[in-house]
This record gives structure tokens, C-alpha cells and sequence, in this order.
């Protein structure tokens, strides 16, 4: 990911898929709408609130070097991939959160 947008981008996208409104998201990880909102609305975030908001829709976060980041497959919800290019998993969501809007 190059920008805070793109991390509030996959994060907006990973609540829309867990069904859950931004109402019920802060509640899950006890923050006001207003700092829920900036967060998703790509106003920079602490590492503890990112954190915070990680653990609240299941996610964890790793790093990685870009070099490793490049070769992981693009596959939703583990499934295996024949395809020969990968991508970043996080493309994929990107790609889909563009495609909804």
C-alpha cells in the first residue's frame, strides 16, 4: 500500500463485507463516529488505532519487503490460484471496492 487512503480504502471495504455499518464497527472497537469517520476517510491514524480497528474485523497486520509483498497471489478466502501473475492481496481489494463505486 503506498497512502493512508488506501489503507482506509481496504479497511471500509473489509467492514462493508463483514455487514457491519460504521455504527456498529465503532461500538465493536469503542471509538467515537468521529474518529471512526476520519479513519475512513483517509485522515492519518496512529499504529495503535490502526491496531484497534484491525482487531475489531479479525484482520492482522504484517510486514513484509515490497520485493515479498509483489509475489503473494491474489486468491479470495484461500482459495488456491492456477493463475501465473500475482499480485498483492490488497490490489484485489482495492480493485473491488473501485468496481462497487
Amino acid at each position: 500500500m503506498k497512502s493512508i487512503t488506501d489503507v482506509s480504502d481496504v479497511l471500509q471495504a473489509q467492514r462493508k463485507k463483514l455487514g457491519l455499518s460504521q455504527k456498529d464497527m465503532l461500538m465493536r472497537i469503542g471509538m467515537s463516529q468521529q474518529q471512526y469517520q476520519k479513519i475512513e476517510s483517509g485522515s492519518d491514524m496512529r499504529l495503535s488505532t490502526l491496531l484497534r480497528v484491525l482487531e475489531g474485523m479479525g484482520l492482522e497486520l504484517t510486514i513484509l519487503p515490497q520485493e515479498q509483498a509483489r509475489t503473494l497471489p491474489t486468491v479470495p478466502d484461500g482459495q488456491e490460484s492456477d493463475e501465473p501473475e500475482q499480485t498483492s492481496v490488497w490490489s484485489s481489494e482495492l480493485d473491488d471496492l473501485k468496481d462497487r463505486s
